[in-house]
């Protein structure tokens, strides 16, 4: 406006300089006698052309300037306008808008950075370096090269994805988009662009890659289905994996758009059907074990899992059906009922026949004893047959014993509950060291006992004496001839059990040759001529009777060291 006037003040002067010399050439050749008339009229007439000609410069110039503000006006508000629908749709989308003056290298940002990446203003860098800096070290070049390879080419609009660091270090996925201004010369000058926030969609599509790969590599079937009935059948297949097809012999070809109830044979069961269409109308998850049938009409069992699947709105989409090959499981639990069965039969007749070897024995044998006691008393002067009757003295006495072990056995086995009370340890091993009198008296072991852990064990006293006697005796009995015979016996406690531990340093028994034989029936592992090898055994039967554990450490010539764990409620 000021130039406007100033070129208009200007263009007044010149042409009335101008004009009041032609005016005064002009009236010099009319009125040439009266110069003070021609001054007047000449001063006059030249006041009011230039006033007219000022006034005409005046109106244009006036309607010039209101067409350029009129054009300004409107040119304001739809930059206004403009304005307002950006803010508008940046708040709407979160998107953060840059704009990249490139041959200056200056760079502003909206608001949205520090909305998305947590940046406040003063943080921002000012030029392109600050951006660079803070895409991921793994993305930087691969986005820099296609970034600067689009702005030489002719193409205007750019997109890419990469990670963006936040202000407080962790990373965001984003999607980049921009849009390129050339000069006249076509040469790259401006960029503007929007980044989005795509983190949550790569973490998702990330999520969905991992389901797809289990999906597709377990060896588990697994079907999806249409979320409702369809005329009262089960919903109809979408999907099956590879699995499926492996097992059934089904190609999803074959199989999408039907409903699983193709699978249902003669021999599958109508209740299972009704369970899964109960559980489609509820809406429910479902878990059956059912028979089911391949392509080549071959059944087999499957263990079925059925779950809904709603969508975002909570409304359900689609059945996910979890199926597992459990033939060989079911023959198996077959096979196993049968074994159950056919071990139980045995134990029975087992139990049945150590019955009549302990009871219906114990009538002859004890008239057998009778006879042999009677012909004792009777002198018998053929030394042959009197050889032979001891040789049948011996037999039957031997005979007696063994039939009295086994009824030891069959009590054990046949009291699997068995009354227990609380006992103190010092009182039961009095009682222990009595009966044994005399074998301590004549070997004289060292024998030290640490029970100030442990006083007292809730247990069945007779069997927990039978224990002692027997690992006692054993000690004694394989005792070391070349140095005293020492017998640790401690308990402590650990947790809610009770560790007794019996040691000795006598002679030992090699446990590579002999460790799956320690605490078998009859097993002898050394030849001493009163050995029996039961006592092992009858410890460890009377132990688990009791709810308890038993175990051993042995070195040859070294000694041995039974471990007996007991619950002490």
């Amino acid at each position: 406006m000021k130039n406007n006037t100033n070129k208009i003040t200007i263009l007044y002067i010149i042409v009335s300089i101008i004009l009041a010399i032609l005016y005064r050439e002009f009236f010099k050749i009319i009125i040439p006698s009266n110069p003070l008339a021609f001054s007047f009229i000449n001063d006059l007439l030249f006041i009011v052309v230039s006033g007219i000609l000022l006034r005409f410069v005046l109106h244009k110039n006036n309607i010039k300037n209101s067409e350029i503000y009129r054009k300004l006006k409107n040119t304001n508000n739809e930059i206004k306008e403009s304005n307002e629908r950006y803010d508008i749709v940046s708040k709407a989308t979160s998107d953060i808008i840059w704009d990249w003056k490139i041959l200056e290298d200056t760079m502003t940002w909206n608001k949205g950075i520090e909305a998305v990446f947590g940046y406040k203003q003063e943080e921002v860098g000012k030029g392109s370096k600050w951006w660079f800096d803070n895409i991921h070290p793994e993305d930087t070049i691969k986005m820099s090269i296609k970034l600067y390879s689009f702005i030489e080419q002719k193409t205007e609009k750019w997109q890419d994805q990469y990670r963006f660091k936040c202000a407080d270090g962790t990373y965001k996925y984003v999607l980049d988009r921009g849009f390129i201004l050339k000069d006249e010369t076509g040469k790259s000058v401006r960029m503007i662009g929007a980044i989005q926030d795509i983190t949550k969609q790569k973490e998702e599509e990330q999520r969905l890659k991992l389901l797809e790969t289990v999906i597709t590599h377990t060896k588990d079937s697994i079907i999806i289905t249409e979320a409702n009935l369809n005329e009262g059948k089960i919903p109809d297949i979408v999907y099956i994996n590879p699995a499926f097809s492996v097992i059934s012999g089904y190609t999803s070809d074959e199989i999408i758009g039907k409903s699983p109830e193709i699978f249902i044979g003669p021999n599958s069961n109508p209740e299972d059907h009704n369970t899964l269409i109960k559980a489609i109308k509820n809406k429910q998850e479902c878990h059956i074990e059912t028979l089911s049938y391949k392509k080549n009409n071959e059944p087999y069992w499957v263990n079925f899992n059925m779950l809904p699947v709603y969508n975002s709105d909570g409304e359900l989409s689609h059945w996910v059906s979890i199926q597992r090959d459990v033939t060989e499981e079911k023959k198996q639990e077959v096979e196993k009922e049968q074994l159950i069965k056919e071990l139980t039969q045995n134990n029975k007749d087992l139990q049945q026949f150590s019955y009549i070897t302990s009871h219906n024995l114990r009538a002859p044998l004890s008239n057998l004893t009778g006879l042999l006691n009677l012909i004792k008393d009777i002198p018998i002067e053929n030394q042959e047959l009197k050889e032979i009757i001891d040789g049948f003295n011996k037999s039957t006495h031997l005979l007696n014993e063994t039939i009295n072990d086994l009824v030891r056995v069959i009590i054990i086995k046949d009291n699997p509950s068995i009354e227990k009370q609380s006992l103190l340890l010092k009182d039961i091993f009095e009682d222990v060291f009595s009966q044994l009198d005399f074998l301590i008296g004549l070997h004289k072991p060292i024998i030290k006992f640490d029970f100030e852990e442990v006083t007292f064990l809730n247990t069945n006293k007779s069997y927990l004496e039978s224990i002692l006697l027997n690992l006692l005796t054993n000690s004694i009995k394989y005792k070391s001839e070349t140095r005293k015979l020492k017998i640790n016996i401690a308990a402590h406690q650990l947790e809610d059990s009770v560790v007794l531990t019996f040691k000795d340093n006598g002679i030992g028994i090699d446990l590579e040759r002999n460790k799956d034989k320690i605490f078998g029936l009859y097993q002898r592992f050394h030849d001493y001529p009163d050995s029996k090898g039961l006592g092992l055994y009858l410890v460890k039967s009377q132990v688990e009777t009791m709810g308890g554990t038993i175990s051993i450490e042995s070195k040859v010539n070294i000694g041995t060291t039974f471990t007996l764990t007991f619950k002490n409620k």
